[in-house]
């Protein structure tokens, strides 16, 4: 049974948010900011980069947010869920390009299918909730890279657990052009972040926006639009 992805083009910026927030803006943080330099870099190198972090530090926004900037029309996005297989990740890039026809149901003839498609124009691979994989779906993604006859950047986006696989492996962890870790805002972030973030935080108290972090947020984006939601 194939495991559970999402396949395709970035989403809109709306869903960006967790719970879709409506008013919530895309504030341009350090780490933002940092995310979009480093994802040129990898685009212009045709690299591979592990984007890292605690669930909910906004790793997915970002990289979104930089590659609608730098890249919107060459992106192809896979959400992995429930441990994917090398299958799932073939099937799962089958329709993430929009190849045409049935996959191919015997792996080489499948790899050869894929190779021929990304060496046709140079692609940006998002591999987001990489966490998910273990080192044999690692693999596959550097057997793709490694061709020289395909043309693209992938970006691999997780929890800590992407990291301490791909950190395990010396093959893949030398084809990792660029790691950046992401953490929970500190209480100066959240305190310059989060009335900019929302309407609702605009002219709220520090105080207050100190205590909300310290007892229920705790540095998450994630948890502060999970907040912001039940207070409007």
């Amino acid at each position: 049974m194939i495991a559970d992805l999402d396949y395709g083009l970035l989403p809109d910026e709306s869903e960006d948010h967790f719970l879709g927030l409506e008013q919530a803006q895309l504030v341009g943080t350090d780490t933002l900011l940092t995310t979009r330099d480093n994802i040129e870099a990898v685009i212009e190198a045709k690299a591979m980069m592990c984007v890292y972090g605690p669930a909910g530090s906004g790793k997915t926004m970002s990289v979104n947010s930089a590659l609608r900037h730098l890249a919107p029309d060459i992106t192809h996005r896979l959400e992995l869920r429930a441990g994917p297989t090398p299958r799932d990740i073939r099937h799962g890039l089958f329709q993430a390009l929009g190849l045409p026809g049935e996959p191919p149901a015997r792996p080489i003839e499948f790899d050869t299918l894929l190779k021929e498609a990304l060496a046709e124009e140079f692609r940006v691979l998002v591999c987001d909730e990489a966490q998910w994989m273990k080192k044999t779906g690692f693999e596959f993604w550097r057997h793709l890279w490694d061709d020289k006859r395909t043309n693209i950047a992938v970006i691999f986006a997780g929890g800590d657990g992407c990291y301490k696989v791909l950190r395990r492996e010396p093959m893949l962890a030398s084809r990792i052009f660029i790691w950046q870790e992401f953490t929970r805002m500190s209480k100066d972030e959240v305190r310059a972040t989060i009335p900019a973030f929302h309407p609702v935080w605009t002219d709220v108290d520090t105080a207050l926006i100190d205590a909300i972090d310290k007892q229920a947020a705790h540095g998450s984006f994630r948890n502060w639009a999970n907040i912001t939601n039940h207070g409007m």
